[in-house]
């Protein structure tokens, strides 16, 4: 399994959480990340997204419409799993129940938020997660998997805005 953890982009201040809307930099950030994003898993030879999960949350629900426009094949769906108070074990459970079988035909991305985000990479790589700074808003990882569990994936590259050059 190819898995892509993204935090969702920079986001509007505003009282009522779950209605932040991404800044235009947010949106500009996200959508220069997914050219990159696309040409890092090119370079790489990784398939596209396959399926993109985010979060009820508007700023990841806008997040993920950028990425499934800049991906024809992959299917954005809402995932209240992914919302800032689930626990790893939750997504840990229903990645393995739905994509045991995968391997790296499929490529999912998670789009949610921090710490949650940083979290999930220090999970599924175990002791190599510090190779990854805390993702900031719009920051990616992609890590591949032979089965999903605790520390048994590969960080393939992570990137970061505004850049979004591709690190390891």
């Amino acid at each position: 399994m190819i898995l892509t953890i993204w935090r969702h982009g920079e986001a509007e201040s505003g009282s009522v959480d779950r209605q932040r809307a991404l800044t235009p930099g947010g949106r500009e950030n996200i959508g220069f990340g997914c050219q990159q994003f696309y040409r890092a898993c090119a370079n790489r030879h990784l398939s596209q997204p396959t399926h993109i999960f985010h979060s009820p949350f508007e700023r990841t629900v806008q997040t993920a419409e950028m990425i499934e426009s800049a991906f024809t094949h992959a299917a954005g769906n809402e995932a209240c799993w992914l919302e800032p108070e689930s626990s790893i074990e939750i997504i840990d459970q229903t990645l393995l129940r739905d994509f045991h079988e995968c391997k790296h035909s499929c490529h999912v991305v998670l789009v949610s938020h921090q710490p949650l985000v940083s979290n999930l990479v220090n999970w599924y790589v175990g002791e190599k997660g510090g190779l990854v700074p805390p993702l900031h808003p719009g920051g990616l990882v992609t890590i591949t998997m032979d089965i999903v569990a605790a520390a048994c994936g590969q960080i393939v590259f992570w990137a970061m805005p505004p850049e979004y050059e591709a690190g390891i």
